[in-house]
């Protein structure tokens, strides 16, 4: 059967089922019915003896006249009795065969449909990050290794177009870099000289352009460094605490600058991965957590064993990411206060990489309420 179409396995499966249903109700029938039949002759038979107890050998039924109707009465009573028991039996056996029909078919067809809910399953877990890991094998059902194939087909269509996607996003960042080199080139040199004839007007818009400049160099660069996660070596061995601590005194003028308190809190830990990979995601959950706290607040960087998995969080007390958003926050140019974020010169793809690093290591990253206020970012490993 292991070739055998869904459709003829549910028809042979259910074709048995009712046989042996009926078959069952037909024993049951038969054997019920002899055994009122033969109750009613046993009936009759102790009228017979009761009547003639000489000739109780003999298969007949002698009444006297003046006992006809009475032996009349209790016949038709008795066969009235009779036929309201069979008939209250033989619904009662029914209902309780259909019922236990019913839990049948729905084990027997659970079992059937379970490479059907396998692949359910595995459908649901398909992202634009794991294509390669989603496909599915040779299944024994004839009309599922038919959907296999095709959904197989359909993914290495997939994957080429977030290929050509990948491709197109780096070649586009390259492209912008010199441009943009060039630009900053000249805006450095412009700013390091003097200009007396300058107004008010021309200053602010030489300092709109160095600005915007450098935004759109930093987001050539993450671009890049996205588009670049797959090649990158990822067997380092990692001394994450030292890692950390040395996030931790490269951020530390911005931290002084926002009156944020940093505060590392790691054992010794090692993972392997790519120590330049690590390092920018822990780099960039930190960085958010100073940009988005409150004055006076603090940072708490936390590494730690656990259950055989490497267990990485930020704290932050700032003013937290509302639950609805918080899938969100790792997509793309996506922002919580599009306003704040604009200020503070962010480009919308500091979580996007850093999902992007967990991915590829393999790990989770999940966001959870500070129980003292904030946020806080845990990375599993």
């Amino acid at each position: 059967m292991k070739k055998m179409s869904l459709q003829w396995r549910l028809t042979i499966i259910t074709t048995l089922f009712i046989a042996v249903i009926c078959g069952c109700l037909t024993l049951f029938v038969y054997k019920n019915g002899v055994y009122y039949i033969d109750l009613l002759q046993d009936t009759v038979d102790a009228q017979s003896d009761e009547d003639n107890s000489e000739e109780a050998d003999e298969i007949y039924i002698n009444i006297p006249d003046d006992k006809w109707d009475d032996f009349a009465d209790d016949f038709s009573i008795q066969v009235y009795n009779n036929k309201a028991d069979y008939k209250k039996r033989s619904l009662l056996f029914s209902t309780l065969l259909a019922l236990l029909g019913g839990v049948a078919t729905y084990f027997l067809s659970g079992h059937v449909l379970k490479p059907l809910r396998n692949f359910s399953d595995k459908i649901e877990k398909v992202q634009a990050q794991n294509l390669a890991d989603s496909r599915i094998e040779e299944n024994e059902v004839k009309e599922l290794n038919r959907l296999s194939v095709s959904y197989n087909k359909m993914l290495e269509r997939l994957s080429e177009a977030f290929e050509v996607q990948r491709q197109f996003t780096a070649n586009a960042a390259h492209e912008f870099r010199t441009p943009l080199s060039l630009m900053q080139v000249q805006l450095d040199l412009y700013n390091s000289m003097e200009h007396p004839g300058n107004d008010e007007c021309a200053e602010k818009t030489i300092a709109m352009m160095t600005e915007q400049n450098e935004r759109l160099s930093r987001m050539v660069k993450i671009l890049l460094d996205m588009s670049e996660l797959q090649i990158v070596v990822r067997d380092e061995k990692i001394m994450v605490d030292a890692l950390v601590e040395e996030v931790l005194t490269d951020l530390e003028p911005l931290a002084m600058e926002k009156n944020i308190r940093l505060i590392g809190k790691c054992k010794d830990v090692t993972m392997v991965g790519s120590d330049i990979l690590i390092y920018r995601l822990v780099y960039n959950l930190v960085e958010n957590a100073i940009k988005y706290n409150r004055p006076g607040g603090q940072v708490v960087v936390m590494a730690e064993w656990k259950e055989k998995h490497v267990f990485l969080s930020v704290e932050d007390t700032g003013s937290g990411i509302p639950e609805e958003l918080r899938k969100r926050v790792f997509e793309p140019f996506f922002r919580v206060d599009k306003s704040r974020s604009r200020e503070l010169g962010g480009v919308g793809l500091g979580l996007a990489l850093v999902y992007e690093i967990v991915r590829v290591h393999d790990g989770n990253i999940v966001i959870r309420d500070n129980p003292s206020g904030g946020t806080v970012f845990e990375v599993i490993f």
